[in-house]
């Protein structure tokens, strides 16, 4: 997954927000790549657990405990919003996203890895491109279902979005 998120990143110092981090796999690996990574996630567990992994790594990254779809950062302080697989999970996308791009330094990018699942939870790239597009003026989807990835062959339908505007 981490050859796919550097090219993504403006520079090799991105302030990156990873929302809903879980044990922060994702936050780590861009972190030993250089960005300034903070992590967000509802559950103490979760943060004990990524903060304990940062810290057995050597690397640095911050972790708090608090809600995904209302982050507690300041609004225009990241040159990334990344939420792996979080976006379909909450009460309410649209308002979430309208809080995710607050953000955003002008210029920043949001990165989005969702998917259908064969259960029928999730969001189809269709639905996610319509929510991001009602609050940006770019959504580029591409389709994740190179096995490799996954470490198995897949039947639904995974995507990475990112909008850089």
């Amino acid at each position: 997954m981490i050859c796919l998120m550097l090219p993504l990143m403006p520079s090799s110092s991105a302030s990156v927000a990873d929302l809903g981090c879980g044990t922060g796999s994702l936050a780590l690996l861009l972190a030993q790549a250089g960005q300034d990574v903070r992590g967000v996630d509802l559950s103490a567990r979760m943060i004990a657990a990524a903060a304990a992994k940062a810290r057995a790594s050597g690397v640095s990254a911050e972790f708090v405990q608090g809600d995904a779809a209302q982050p507690p950062f300041e609004p225009a302080s990241f040159d990334v919003v990344l939420a792996r697989h979080v976006l379909w999970a909450l009460p309410d996308p649209a308002a979430a996203l309208v809080v995710w791009t607050s953000l955003l330094k002008p210029g920043g990018r949001l990165v989005l890895i969702e998917g259908r699942w064969s259960t029928g939870a999730g969001l189809t790239a269709a639905e996610c491109e319509a929510l991001v597009l009602a609050v940006r003026q770019e959504a580029v989807t591409r389709r994740l279902d190179d096995p490799a990835l996954w470490g198995k062959q897949i039947d639904d339908e995974r995507y990475l979005l990112v909008s850089p505007r």
